[in-house]
Parts: C-alpha cells; sequence; structure tokens
C-alpha cells in the first residue's frame, strides 16, 4: 500500500507546482477569451489529425503540416496565447520526466 501513499503524494506534488499553476492560469485565461479558445482548439484537432494520419499511413502531409505551423506562428504572436502554449510545454515535459524516471526504475523487467 506504501506505493499507492506515495503516487498519491506525488500527485498532490505535482498539482502545487510551478508547471500545473502556471498552465492553469493559462488555461484559464483562455478560456475566458472564446476567440483565443477556439483558435487552440482548431488548431489542436488539425494537429491531432495530422498525427493519426501520419501515423496510420506512415507518411506526413506536407501541405496541413504547413498550415499547422502557419497557424502556430500566427497564434504565438498571441501574449496570452503563448504563455498558454509554453505554460502547457513545461507541464508535459515535468510530466514526460516523472515518466522517464519511473521507466527507468523498473526498466530491467519491462525488457
Amino acid at each position: 500500500m506504501q506505493v499507492y501513499d506515495t503516487v498519491n503524494k506525488l500527485a498532490e506534488e505535482i498539482k502545487t507546482s510551478s508547471e500545473y499553476m502556471d498552465l492553469k492560469n493559462a488555461k484559464q485565461a483562455i478560456n475566458i477569451m472564446p476567440e483565443y479558445k477556439n483558435k487552440i482548439d482548431e488548431f489542436n484537432k488539425l494537429r491531432y489529425e495530422e498525427q493519426l494520419n501520419s501515423m496510420q499511413t506512415g507518411k506526413t502531409d506536407e501541405a496541413k503540416m504547413l498550415n499547422i505551423q502557419n497557424m502556430y506562428k500566427e497564434m504565438i504572436e498571441i501574449p496570452e496565447i503563448r504563455k498558454y502554449f509554453d505554460a502547457e510545454l513545461k507541464f508535459n515535459v515535468l510530466l514526460a520526466d516523472v515518466n522517464r524516471i519511473i521507466s527507468e526504475a523498473v526498466k530491467d523487467i519491462l525488457s
């Protein structure tokens, strides 16, 4: 049962981390601006669709990728959206690091 206690403590620590709080605040700021929220939602939808297509076909649609890149360039000119993307990236790095550390600790039985 100690593992569950530890993971629950880790979850609480993540929820009080600056990465989590920054993302939460940035997301709240975006959510009160429907125009910005819609831009981000559309961007994420297109990006997801292209990733899915690429995984299924093994090919990248260059025109769609260029469109996604251009959307991103336009969006990061908006300070609130840039702040959101920066916070999202930092939080995702934190989660990836936690996952990497745990995976590394048990790699001997996963290989």
